[in-house]
């Protein structure tokens, strides 16, 4: 029986909950961060117009999305110098060709961050720019003059917009285990690296990984990847409440590791709302992906591990004053992204996030969220502390009695 004056079920406080949230960020956000915040396409549009264009031995170049064996095997088959003028003359498309040579896409980014930085140099010196114009084109610049250092491994790059940007650290040709940084909301070019609190930026992050990994196994060769090469939400918006970025960024997660060199092992590290790309890109991952880790998540959309119709363990970590935590984990009507990832119903793998400060404090040195994920990245399961000083996350993870890789 129920009256009006009723206090309502579980269930419906969620959900209503959830409503109050979506309304306030209405209120807050308005519609506008649902829009496309890129640009004109403009060196890349007539890079590919080339690129059609273009003809080996009268022989067509590959479409940029043919699959990666079949761009892989095209580049074998030109030989490297072919190669090194298409990443000449073609910077933007090799650059982030998904099966073409790794060092080859490193040259070619090179090449298209010059490009940049000579045309945010002009844009620098244009007189009739606005001072908002000027100070962003002076950041941008920065940015670029940061990328092209030597020492930089940059596998994509897109300044359109925004910006999208990956960087390797380690040896990506040679290593057995690599492992996938998936960042959250407001990650693009400009912020794809801090100075002050370092770790919270995708680069902080990956440097942070590869010398934990590099700590927990120093005769495994690991590389490590800061992806920041899918359009984040900006903000707490409506962006960052339904999965529309989600899908394209899972696309692309996907892309990238169908097209890794060699027979490594991959794990993905997924922070907030990469954990929504994570969870999305779960179903259509290849059978090397065998870890997926989530950190601070608002949700996987799904309801468990089962849902997500992966066969890799799923691990899941929070830190106690993490404020995703206060965050409706529930879907209703496309908004929300379903259950909370580290409640016993979602079924992952709950590992300590002991002195891991805040929502974006999960890969500071000498936290044990970044040293357990350093023993995922190079599978060392045996060293993983689990959360509340038990065992349960590691249970069944070796031998028949695992079943499925939850």
């Amino acid at each position: 029986m129920t009256s009006f004056d009723s206090s309502p079920a579980p269930a419906v406080w969620r959900a209503l909950l959830a409503l109050a949230v979506v309304f306030t960020m209405l209120a807050t956000t308005g519609w506008t961060a649902i829009r496309d915040q890129g640009g004109p396409r403009t060196a890349l549009a007539a890079e590919l117009a080339g690129w059609r264009k273009a003809r080996i031995d009268a022989e067509a170049l590959p479409a940029p999305d043919a699959a990666p064996t079949r761009l892989a095997a095209f580049f074998a088959a030109i030989g490297s110098a072919r190669g090194e003028r298409l990443a000449t003359d073609f910077p933007h498309v090799v650059g982030n060709l998904n099966g073409a040579p790794v060092t080859l896409r490193y040259q070619a980014n090179r090449h298209a961050l010059a490009e940049s930085l000579a045309a945010e140099r002009r844009r620098v010196a244009d007189a009739d720019l606005t001072a908002d114009g000027h100070h962003e084109a002076v950041r941008r610049m920065h940015r670029f003059q940061a990328l092209m250092d030597p020492d930089r491994q940059i596998l994509s790059f897109d300044p359109t917009g925004p910006g999208r940007v990956a960087e390797v650290f380690g040896d990506l040709d040679r290593a057995e285990r690599v492992s996938v940084i998936v960042p959250g909301v407001d990650t693009n070019l400009l912020t794809f690296q801090r100075t002050a609190r370092k770790y919270t930026a995708p680069v902080g992050m990956a440097q942070s990984l590869y010398a934990s990994q590099r700590i927990a196994a120093p005769r495994t060769r690991t590389a490590v990847i800061a992806w920041a090469d899918y359009t984040s939400p900006v903000g707490v918006g409506m962006d960052s409440a339904i999965g529309r970025l989600a899908e394209d960024g899972a696309v692309r997660l996907g892309a990238l590791t169908e097209a890794l060199p060699g027979n490594s092992k991959i794990a993905l590290f997924c922070h907030s709302y990469g954990s929504v790309v994570c969870g999305v890109a779960a179903r259509r991952l290849p059978a090397r992906v065998e870890d997926i880790a989530v950190a601070g998540s608002p949700g996987m959309r799904a309801e468990s591990v089962t849902e997500l119709g992966t066969a890799a363990h799923v691990w899941a970590t929070r830190d106690g004053d993490d404020w995703i935590q206060d965050v409706p984990h529930l879907a209703v009507g496309g908004l929300g992204h379903g259950e909370d990832p580290v409640t016993p119903e979602f079924g992952a793998r709950i590992v300590s996030a002991e002195r891991a400060i805040g929502h974006a404090g999960y890969f500071e040195p000498g936290t044990e969220s970044v040293r357990n994920f350093a023993q995922i990245g190079v599978g060392s399961y045996e060293d993983i502390s689990c959360a509340g000083d038990t065992d349960t996350c590691r249970s069944g993870i070796y031998g028949e009695d695992a079943g499925q890789r939850a």
